[in-house]
């Protein structure tokens, strides 16, 4: 299926609460293994279409590194085409062989000159985009950007009822709320709480939101 089939169907299926189908479709289409959008400087997951791009997002908020992660858009996309020789971010490059990741994609997600978000692709084998995946997963990009810049959580599109299906998938929700319950628990600000959530989550090896859950299971009923 070509992109811009993708993108004329991208309204139909938010609609149909099938964004993820969706978007798997359309890291087939970039020539990608799955994709994945962040907002805020990867600090919320919100679009995904496998696990291993989840994993790959949940990883890179963890550690605190990653391609992600960079500030450094002098060209779109960033691009990684192979992390185990690139030298850099070593303990996320160590994350993503563990998950048979070898190239990583990021496009700007944005509203003009200002980015708030990033669209994640990754590849298994080695590699650098053509000039035709990466303008189409520049497009894909804005599209997406247009869709999250126009939903707004609990309310329709025309600003009543409820939220529209499959607009985005808030994924650390868990993790916010543990940080709230840590930061209250240890005594600390919001932002050392997280930091110690994601230590935790590292040195146990196990996913962020894993280790978000625990947390909150030892609230009382």
């Amino acid at each position: 299926m070509l992109v811009q089939d993708l993108l004329v169907g991208l309204e139909r299926a938010v609609s149909a609460g099938e964004h993820r189908v969706w978007a798997m479709r359309c890291a087939h289409a970039l020539g990608l293994g799955g994709i994945a959008v962040s907002l805020r400087w990867g600090a919320e997951l919100v679009w995904f279409s496998d696990e291993v791009s989840a994993r790959l997002e949940d990883a890179q908020f963890t550690l605190g590194q990653g391609p992600g992660l960079t500030s450094d858009f002098g060209e779109v996309p960033c691009q990684v085409g192979d992390l185990q020789v690139a030298g850099q971010w070593p303990q996320f490059a160590a994350e993503a062989a563990a998950l048979k990741v070898r190239a990583m994609f990021v496009w700007p997600v944005r509203s003009g000159a200002v980015r708030f978000g990033t669209l994640t692709g990754y590849r298994t084998t080695p590699g650098l985009l053509s000039r035709q995946e990466a303008a189409d997963g520049l497009r894909v990009a804005d599209a997406l950007s247009g869709r999250l810049l126009a939903w707004r959580p609990g309310t329709g599109e025309d600003g009543e009822g409820t939220g529209q299906a499959g607009a985005v998938e808030l994924h650390r929700v868990e993790v916010h709320q543990a940080t709230g319950v840590l930061s209250v628990r240890l005594g600390v600000p919001m932002d050392e709480a997280l930091i110690r959530l994601r230590a935790q989550a590292f040195a146990s090896g196990r996913p962020l939101t894993e280790t978000a859950r625990e947390v909150l299971s030892d609230l009382p009923p």
